[in-house]
């Protein structure tokens, strides 16, 4: 009998960090492609966090609290999403050895996940959507979403939008342009651009994701905790900014109106 052959080594979380940081991307061929290429895209898909297009019908689905939205729950599990076969696509980019070199990165508190989540038959929920990316300084670098229920992956990125917003980020990389990006709000620039882009959003650290998510999760009422906290005092700086006294200012009760409300005063 042959021994099993010997997974391939996750790329460092050095190294990874070193190179989102200059730019650049690893992706591979196919599943079980051993190797990685590193990409430099010509053009650059981002998303302006003060940009992102929220329609009337993503805006009801969000009021609706249609899913139930967590951060970093199931990041194992939104890649092997991600990575599974789609129609469109036969082959995933997404190789065994990226998946692990993620985990890894994962591990270390420089990927996270955004997850929606639908009741299931047997009454546990089931994950429904989401995406993934890499964290560094103020940029959040999108790799990957996928959906199993209508406007998921679209609920998942609006939840990402205001939370980076929240957590103090300045920049959400999308690397590739889509149509779907696009109806979002994302736009295309140059290589050279970005890089000035990414340079200016290197001056600081932002503050935790999976808390900025946390603290729209939380229900209305006394503060409770740092999430909670977090969010009583942005609410009220996006109320002054919109023009309503800070005294008086209304924190919605249901999680998807406060992301709303955070989308329209602020675009």
């Amino acid at each position: 009998m042959h021994a099993p052959a010997r997974p391939p080594d996750p790329i460092p979380v050095e190294l990874l960090l070193l190179a989102y940081r200059s730019g650049i991307f690893p992706m591979a061929d196919h599943r079980d492609d051993p190797e990685v290429y590193w990409v430099e895209p010509r053009e650059r898909a981002i998303l302006p966090l003060d940009e992102f297009r929220l329609s009337k019908s993503l805006a009801k689905v969000l009021r609706q609290d249609r899913f139930r939205v967590s951060c970093d729950a199931a990041f194992g599990a939104v890649m092997a999403e991600c990575a599974a076969p789609r129609e469109e696509h036969a082959e995933s980019w997404i190789s065994r050895r990226i998946e692990a070199s993620y985990l890894a990165l994962h591990a270390a508190g420089h990927a996270h996940s955004i997850e929606c989540w639908l009741p299931g038959d047997s009454g546990d929920e089931v994950l429904a959507g989401g995406l993934y990316g890499v964290a560094f300084d103020r940029v959040f670098c999108g790799e990957s979403m996928f959906s199993r229920a209508d406007n998921a992956s679209k609920v998942a990125l609006a939840w990402l939008v205001v939370s980076l917003r929240r957590a103090g980020f300045r920049l959400l990389d999308c690397q590739f342009m889509t149509t779907h990006l696009a109806s979002l709000g994302a736009v295309a620039i140059p290589q050279a651009e970005y890089l000035a882009r990414l340079q200016a959003a290197r001056d600081g650290v932002a503050g935790s994701l999976p808390q900025a998510v946390a603290s729209f999760s939380a229900g209305s009422g006394a503060a409770r905790g740092d999430a909670v906290g977090v969010a009583e005092g942005t609410e009220r700086g996006f109320a002054a900014a919109a023009g309503e006294p800070v005294a008086g200012a209304v924190v919605p009760s249901s999680p998807g109106k406060r992301i709303v409300q955070s989308l329209t005063q602020t675009s």
